[in-house]
């Protein structure tokens, strides 16, 4: 089997290396592809990028999270993929948790979980923002769950593994950040598929770190975003 990892980055100077790094060491019992996207970053990122090992492809214009993770799609030669994000909120040892089941056959898409828990009040959810940000997303993935009659706690998490050959006939459309939503509602809506979530680590960082998504304006486009294609061919 044969593990294709997309990264989608812009503007990720501070950490891209560390990443790069970190899934190149990863051992994961199965062979992987390391794709990297630069969605047109401005700032030293491709400089840090050590191109040794991974397959890089980039954007001269910059158009979005979606748009990235749509050319990394597209360019996977593995058998599942898996979504890395270029920060250091996640932990790449994670991938191995969330590949776990696909390995033992017991499910054909994992999603890593940060939510299926209670509010961590003296660690994460100690401030408001990531409190916000845990409430929305619980919300986000309860009507999720309600719409598309499948188990879900966060709809929002980077790291989802799904298989290739599905993810390539999805027909995606959507350049940001309701990339995500698009694209967990249209593998959901494969019924062949079986679901399953993990817990995985997970460390936020705040918007002068590097934050890019907004719960209060892609909070309410995610939601839209469902409905959409719930109700729609």
């Amino acid at each position: 089997m044969k593990l294709s990892i997309i990264v989608p980055v812009y503007n990720e100077e501070k950490t891209i290396a560390e990443v790069i790094k970190r899934l190149k060491e990863i051992s994961l019992g199965v062979e992987k592809e390391i794709i990297v996207v630069d969605d047109a970053s401005n700032d030293t990122t491709l400089k840090n990028i050590e191109k040794k090992g991974i397959r890089l492809f980039r954007h001269k214009k910059n158009l979005g999270k979606g748009a990235a993770l749509r050319t990394g799609i597209a360019k996977a030669t593995g058998d599942y993929i898996v979504i890395q994000d270029a920060d250091l909120e996640y932990d790449p040892k994670d991938i191995k948790k969330v590949l776990a089941p696909i390995i033992e056959g017991k499910s054909d898409i994992v999603y890593g979980s940060r939510l299926n828990r209670m509010p961590h009040f003296n660690k994460e959810e100690r401030k408001p923002r990531f409190f916000i940000h845990y409430l929305g997303n619980r919300v986000l993935s309860f009507l999720a769950a309600l719409l598309y009659q499948r188990p879900i706690t966060d709809i929002s998490t980077c790291y989802k593994l799904f298989p290739t050959k599905d993810a390539k006939e999805l027909n995606l459309k959507n350049n940001g950040f309701e990339l995500d939503v698009e694209l967990t509602a249209k593998l959901m809506l494969r019924r062949n598929l079986r679901f399953k979530e993990v817990s995985i680590t997970y460390s936020p960082r705040e918007k002068k770190e590097g934050k890019k998504f907004n719960t209060f304006y892609d909070g309410p486009l995610a939601f839209l975003t469902l409905l959409k294609y719930r109700f729609s061919k």
